[in-house]
């Protein structure tokens, strides 16, 4: 389940980068392209964002986590490459 949870890590963090950027690069310059694009996007990332968390919960109990490394782990999410460093800092051994 660990190896799960660092490959969904980084597909949330990528899905997160390509949703900033439809937000900052194709929106001021081609909106019609962003709306078709924000969907797809925003629902990608939704699913992965809510199975990053489901996971970690879940291998909170598992792996027997403290609060505060569940904590980490669950800020990382909101913030732009947290996901990358959660992968490389606490789930290298996966």
């Amino acid at each position: 389940m660990l190896k799960i949870f660092k490959i969904i890590a980084i597909l949330e963090g990528i899905s997160y980068l390509v949703l900033f950027s439809n937000m900052l690069f194709i929106k001021p310059n081609h909106f019609d392209l962003y709306k078709t694009l924000l969907y797809p996007i925003g629902m990608s990332h939704g699913v992965l964002f809510v199975a990053y968390i489901v996971l970690a919960v879940l291998l909170k109990f598992k792996e027997n986590w403290d609060a505060k490394k569940l904590g980490i782990i669950g800020v990382a999410s909101v913030i732009p490459f947290g996901t990358f460093y959660i992968e490389k800092k606490y789930l290298k051994n996966a």
